[in-house]
């Protein structure tokens, strides 16, 4: 099995694989998962619930125990750092993107990614690994920021 030693580094991923490209299934929906034990508005309910600032228990049970195939993580060409990512919303669904719930902090896992050639981040992004340009460059990754 593939581990990931930084869960955020694998929800990118996930990201990729499950949001971009519908390659990992089946997709999960934090809605869909909600309305099943007869709760609404994903955000209502972490508002009312004071979850704003963590990573719901359901959506993180469901990302830490699932298994991405190493064929499936050697499709992965291109990430990206962005705060504004679709797992993020399924995960925290009333997050502002302003704190550092979703930051990268170790790019220890790009072994795991042996197709990555390329990644993108932005300044508001989640990407918070000092000299990360150079540890990408080390790599032959190229960076778009």
């Amino acid at each position: 099995m593939t581990r990931f030693h930084d869960f955020n580094l694998k929800l990118l991923v996930i990201e990729e694989l499950m949001y971009s490209a519908g390659t990992l299934l089946p997709v999960y929906d934090l809605g869909e998962a909600l309305a099943a034990r007869g709760i609404g508005d994903p955000a209502s309910y972490a508002l009312e619930n004071d979850l704003v600032g963590e990573v719901l228990p359901e959506p993180r049970e469901y990302f830490e125990a699932l298994e991405i195939p190493a064929e499936l993580l050697a499709t992965v060409e291109e990430l990206c750092f962005d705060a504004g990512a679709d797992v993020f919303r399924h995960c925290a669904p009333a997050w502002d993107g302003e704190d550092d719930l979703f930051d990268v902090r170790s790019l220890d896992d790009l072994d795991l990614l042996p197709g990555l050639r390329e990644v993108t981040f932005v300044e508001d992004g989640v990407l918070a690994v000092p000299d990360a340009a150079e540890v990408f460059a080390a790599r032959g990754i190229t960076t778009d920021e």
